[in-house]
């Protein structure tokens, strides 16, 4: 497995009649493909009925152009791009979902983790009610079905019970409904476009549409965009905040804002206030392993007064497809994946800065290869400090027995990683950095201090694992809509 996290989901939605809503839709995914490249979707509404296009891989291999035809309702839709969290990658998880219930058919597109979600499936399967997946997805869209009264009030209701990360987007026949859980973990914003609104995961997507972004979701709230305009209704009360920083550390993109804040200028100053932590006097240069942690770099080399290079060439296609690699590729491991420029670093001191090390088992490859290309040192400076406890809320990190730092002391992973030096970024530096004082996040990865309480031992194939497979023969969707899937590849996209 590699030492990568694994991005949260990525979800959008837009409600712009008389507007190819469809295509708008693609092109805000693929502005999100960053955060989950194992399936996407695309379900869209004509005003009367839903229309549903999933598949496995990346925007680009599930649509053609012939896919988005079907689709055009010209009144809203909703998409997502999927890294499982809660359950497997497989065709029937992939979302949007679409369910169907008393009021008609709801799709919904979901961006996080629910950490109580086998207690409440057990629940709901006592109270008589069927799932067709394994995801904690399916489980917050049958509860608001479920429901009783308004939207408003299903979803106060949803909110009480559900405890975790969820950002959403769903659709129904004549409007968009966005929501984020009152925790504020998985970020989710406001833009307006033609006349009509688009919500988004980050504001790189609102910007590819050309859509103007107005706001940032705030936790607990529910907006509705329909005929009748924008409705925002505060469904539940916000107690603490706790907003994902490796948000800012890594998933979002650098010319996204979170918070308000541009992420490359958080990243920049990860890097600067790393550089003061932790100066290399020896270094001739400064580099960053891209794409993460090239802002940072830059920081760090500002604030050193070194001058700063890319010593690596990262080729952003490999594992994008479906074609795996042989075994003597495979043993290739990180050459295929990063290629080092030996005229740049060949004799050099270098200052390395990288977003994080997870498990420790890439930067090993990472320092040899630049050591193989004439580094005469390699001192190590992550943007992040140790990542000593798991996630629960939308990352697939690693378990805690996985995390090289929860382990291994700082000097003894220099060891490990055969460094000539390593030094993390400090709690307080990066609180500082990303300047998180009047906006409290989630540290938990680094303190083991959860927000809210959460199961230890969670598996993201709990529902498998518990006898609950996925029946081959069960229709995964219960509803009329006219529903296009595209087939599943015969060897499946392996992610990053």
């Amino acid at each position: 497995m590699g030492d990568q996290m694994r991005e949260a989901c990525g979800v959008f939605g837009v409600f712009a009649p008389g507007l190819d809503v469809a295509r708008l839709t693609f092109y805000g995914l693929y502005a999100l493909q960053h955060r989950g490249q194992e399936s996407a979707g695309i379900c869209a509404s004509d005003g009367e009925r839903l229309s549903l296009h999933t598949g496995m891989g990346l925007v680009s291999q599930v649509f053609e152009e012939s896919d988005l035809e079907p689709l055009r309702g010209g009144l809203a839709a909703i998409g997502h791009t999927r890294y499982s969290t809660t359950g497997s990658s497989h065709p029937r998880n992939a979302q949007p979902l679409l369910l169907n219930g008393a009021d008609g058919e709801l799709a919904l597109a979901h961006n996080g983790n629910v950490v109580n979600a086998v207690e409440m499936r057990a629940h709901m399967e006592r109270e008589g009610q069927r799932f067709s997946t394994s995801t904690d997805s399916e489980i917050i869209g049958r509860a608001l079905l479920a429901g009783a009264g308004s939207w408003a009030e299903r979803f106060a209701q949803m909110m009480r019970a559900f405890n975790g990360a969820y950002s959403l987007v769903l659709l129904t026949a004549d409007r968009v409904m966005a929501a984020r859980d009152p925790l504020g973990v998985r970020p989710l914003c406001l833009g307006r476009i033609d006349g009509g609104y688009a919500v988004a995961s980050e504001t790189c997507a609102l910007d590819h549409i050309g859509a103007e972004y107005v706001r940032d979701i705030a936790p607990g709230e529910l907006l509705t965009i329909s005929a009748e305009g924008l409705k925002s209704e505060q469904v539940a009360p916000v107690e603490q905040r706790a907003g994902c920083v490796f948000e800012h550390i890594y998933f979002a993109r650098p010319d996204s804002k979170l918070d308000g804040r541009l992420v490359y200028s958080s990243r920049l100053a990860m890097g600067e206030r790393l550089a003061k932590e932790h100066p290399t006097p020896t270094a001739d240069l400064v580099i960053g392993i891209p794409d993460s942690a090239t802002a940072a770099a830059v920081g760090y080399a500002r604030a050193a007064g070194l001058p700063y290079a890319e010593g690596l060439v990262k080729n952003r296609y490999v594992g994008r497809t479906f074609i795996q690699p042989d075994q003597h590729l495979r043993e290739l491991g990180v050459s295929l994946k990063f290629n080092p420029l030996p005229d740049i670093i060949r004799g050099k001191r270098i200052a390395v800065i990288d977003d994080s090390i997870v498990r420790g088992t890439t930067t090993p490859r990472v320092i040899a290869l630049l050591r193989n290309a004439g580094a005469a040192e390699v001192h190590m400076r992550i943007c992040a400090p140790p990542i000593t406890n798991a996630c629960f809320f939308g990352v697939d990190m690693a378990t805690r027995g996985e995390l090289i730092a929860a382990q291994l002391s700082v000097d003894e992973i220099r060891q490990h990683i055969n460094a000539d030096s390593l030094g993390y970024l400090s709690l307080e530096g990066l609180q500082s950095a990303v300047n998180l004082a009047g906006e409290p996040h989630c540290l938990a990865c680094f303190t083991g201090q959860y927000p809210v309480p959460v199961q230890l031992d969670m598996d993201k194939l709990a529902f498998e694992r518990n006898g609950q497979e996925i029946d081959g023969d069960s229709p995964r969707l219960v509803s009329n809509a006219t529903v296009h899937s595209a087939p599943m590849p015969s060897k499946e996209w392996s992610g990053r």
